[in-house]
């Protein structure tokens, strides 16, 4: 049974933003026959947000075919003839399921290898959006489903020019906001006022909205053995109070708050409330900043020299400098996780523990490197945001955090 067939609508809802000719050199690129998208349920909101198709109303399950050349496939349902109509190609309607099933054969014949939101063995979760049953679907139509993990962060996870520029005013702002909120503890402590982790946070949050700039939560202020779980954060009704001689660990990201979609920056500082650091944290955080220097020396050696580079690479360096070191145990994330409009967003990840991220890290992507080492009377975490260039790796904010601050020694 054919589809009912119209062609591409140019009616009230306009052009599509989506760049097809983007779209199709990367397919090329990756040795593909073509990229498949499918919608339901809010089961894909990277196929919204590659397709330029954010806010759209949906009830029924869609497909959008693009191959390597050629005119673009829409498949929607007869309910909802008008869903894709601001994307180019030609427009296949169904009814019925069996009509789906054939019309998506229809589609893909001659295609053999054809790239989906989708993850063999759900090595990388951040890309598995389609489900197994449409997998089947798509092989019993005789076309072998491939990940488009790569495809996907050429498309989410690319900074432009102008982004860039954001990123580096975010990476040099939250610098300073790390030893605005240092002075603020040893202000309050060197009156005599009390200082907690929430007051500190506020501190921090206050300096963003200053500055014009927003965040997806609120940033981490952990002392002592809060700072040994990676994730800790206060709150209005649960914190401790900063006092003399403790560890303080501050994790904050931030982005400009402006129309053209600035990225974030995100990093962590460690300080001691004191003139001179103990010799135990002092340890902990050499352990820590060597693994993070050595990623980044991995890093970019490879890229320095045009070699590919994967995510679960240099999280093999930061973790075997850790775990040689008689902490790996201890250290228990990943090093580090892409950055872009989110802060944690859809590219390439440091990570060979949670996941495998086989990605390969390319060109005008950023990611944190921050290795951590938790114990439980305290936990050391130091992380910096890495930039790939055409052929070297930047760092901004700089300088970069080589020991621990001592707090009440700050001028």
């Amino acid at each position: 049974m054919k589809a009912s067939v119209a062609k591409k609508s140019e009616g009230a809802k306009g052009q599509s933003q989506f760049d097809l000719k983007s779209v199709q050199a990367a397919i090329k690129e990756e040795e593909l026959d073509g990229w498949l998208f499918y919608f339901f349920h809010d089961n894909d909101p990277l196929s919204l947000s590659i397709l330029k198709l954010e806010g759209g109303h949906f009830t029924r399950r869609w497909f959008y075919f693009v191959p390597k050349a050629g005119e673009p496939v829409k498949i929607v349902h007869r309910i909802e003839m008008d869903a894709l109509d601001f994307l180019p190609g030609e427009k296949r309607v169904y009814l019925g399921w069996k009509q789906l099933e054939s019309v998506l054969k229809e589609t893909l014949g001659g295609v053999k290898e054809v790239a989906m939101q989708y993850s063999p063995m759900n090595h990388i979760p951040y890309v598995a959006r389609v489900d197994s049953g449409i997998v089947e679907l798509v092989r019993s139509a005789g076309a072998e489903v491939c990940t488009s993990a790569n495809l996907v962060q050429k498309f989410e996870a690319v900074w432009n020019d102008e982004q860039l520029k954001s990123h580096v005013i975010a990476a040099e702002n939250l610098r300073k906001f790390i030893f605005a909120a240092f002075r603020f503890i040893k202000e309050r402590i060197n009156t005599g006022k009390s200082v907690n982790e929430y007051e500190v946070q506020q501190f921090i949050c206050k300096l963003y909205e200053e500055h014009g700039m927003i965040t997806s939560s609120p940033p981490i202020v952990a002392v002592n053995s809060h700072s040994g779980l990676p994730h800790y954060q206060p709150n209005k009704d649960s914190y401790s109070e900063i006092t003399k001689g403790d560890f303080v660990l501050l994790d904050i990201w931030a982005k400009q708050d402006t129309p053209h979609n600035a990225i974030y920056a995100d990093i962590t500082w460690t300080g001691f409330v004191g003139d001179v650091v103990p010799q135990k944290y002092v340890d902990i955080f050499e352990v820590v900043r060597g693994a993070r220097d050595a990623a980044l020396a991995y890093v970019s050696e490879r890229i320095g020299s045009k070699n590919v580079v994967h995510g679960y690479q240099v999280d093999d360096v930061s973790r075997n400098y850790i775990t040689e070191r008689g902490y790996g145990d201890r250290f228990v994330h990943r090093t580090g996780h892409s950055i872009c409009t989110e802060v944690h967003a859809n590219g390439a990840n440091i990570d060979n523990l949670e996941t495998k991220d086989e990605r390969e890290i390319i060109a005008h992507t950023g990611f944190s490197i921050e290795p951590g080492v938790y114990l439980e009377e305290f936990g050391v975490r130091s992380e910096i945001d890495a930039y790939v260039g055409d052929n070297e790796v930047l760092v901004f904010g700089q300088p970069i955090q080589t020991e621990i601050i001592p707090i009440l020694g700050l001028e």
